[in-house]
């Protein structure tokens, strides 16, 4: 879950199994809570805090960046009335203002101390339909789900900041600090807000599909090569969540997924969220029935071992021998292939 810094909030972990559902075989839907401790997931591994020595006076400074958002040419924002202070009839409509306010984006790196009146606007008014949505019922209306999306898609999906190792040396999470996302106020209510949004009770999947498609994945993926690994912990819970609301999406989600690790291994050796896809693919693999698809045998063979051989592999390590085990322990006779393909690669 997010390396939080104490004003940071934590998001729902994602260890929490998918919801029940079917499609062909795959059923990852097991209760978590009915798994003892040791199986669920190892965490991504997280960045280190080394203490200097009383020779190493020098701290590196943590290196503060931002995503290359296109900053809105009005951005006084009017501050609103609270949810709470209006009839239910009108609260509908205050909702969708609310949200409509929210899609404004502000300029956090070149002068960071701009516009404080009216990042202060936005930051409440996330905060307060995170709370709206979580704490209320039958607020999340059918004119609510275009809107709700169209605000997380403009205040996330963006082109992400320059590698902080743009000469192609591997981050090392044991040395090296994370860039952090200097948006982060604004991005981390976002994120909550969106996936209070699709856990809650009132949330429609049958509604939502219109919205949340094969395109909107895509671009979500997109997002885990951030380098803040804050980011990363909520896009791999909201992923797990979308995997697990809508059935017609999962192989898809799988399909892109073996294509960014395709792209990983054999073309670019460089990518920030293989930890946190592969923490999600070890629940989505724990779920699936017996006996094994032979696709996903192939996935197996073909995409998950060969990961062994990247350069990086200290990284991610921990995911992907969880990720394997678990297709052992379904299907025992994939332990000689296995031994074999990882003998050859490693050699």
């Amino acid at each position: 879950m997010p390396n939080k810094n104490k004003k940071d909030k934590e998001p729902p972990k994602t260890g929490k199994s998918v919801k029940s559902g079917k499609e062909g075989q795959d059923n990852p839907e097991h209760d978590a809570s009915n798994k003892k401790a040791n199986n669920a997931p190892p965490p991504a591994q997280v960045s280190k805090i080394k203490v200097p020595t009383p020779q190493t006076v020098v701290k590196k400074e943590k290196r503060q960046s931002s995503s290359r958002f296109n900053v809105s040419n009005n951005r006084e924002l009017q501050k609103l009335p609270a949810l709470k202070d209006v009839p239910p009839a009108e609260q509908e409509k205050l909702f969708v203002q609310k949200l409509r306010q929210c899609c404004v984006l502000f300029d956090f790196v070149s002068d960071p101390l701009s516009d404080l009146k009216w990042k202060e606007v936005k930051r409440a008014a996330l905060s307060e339909m995170v709370e709206y949505i979580t704490h209320n019922r039958n607020v999340i209306t059918e004119p609510i789900y275009p809107e709700v999306v169209h605000m997380f898609a403009v205040n996330m999906f963006r082109t992400l900041p320059p590698s902080s190792n743009p000469t192609g040396a591997e981050f090392d999470p044991e040395e090296d600090e994370p860039t952090l996302e200097a948006a982060w106020p604004h991005l981390q209510l976002v994120y909550e807000f969106f996936l209070r949004f699709l856990e809650s009770p009132d949330f429609q999947p049958n509604v939502a599909k219109k919205y949340i498609d094969q395109k909107f994945v895509l671009q979500l993926l997109e997002l885990f090569d951030s380098e803040d690994p804050r980011e990363r912990d909520f896009l791999k819970t909201t992923l797990h969540r979308i995997y697990g609301k809508f059935l017609g999406l999962r192989a898809y989600i799988r399909k892109q997924i073996n294509n960014i690790f395709y792209r990983f291994i054999y073309e670019t050796e460089h990518h920030n969220g293989i930890a946190e896809l592969l923490e999600i693919l070890g629940s989505i693999i724990n779920g699936f029935a017996l006996p094994l698809k032979e696709e996903h045998k192939i996935f197996l063979l073909k995409v998950l071992l060969p990961l062994h051989k990247v350069k990086s592999l200290s990284v991610y390590h921990p995911q992907l021998a969880y990720c394997v085990v678990q297709f052992l322990e379904k299907d025992s006779t994939l332990t000689e292939p296995v031994s074999l393909v990882i003998f050859l690669l490693v050699r």
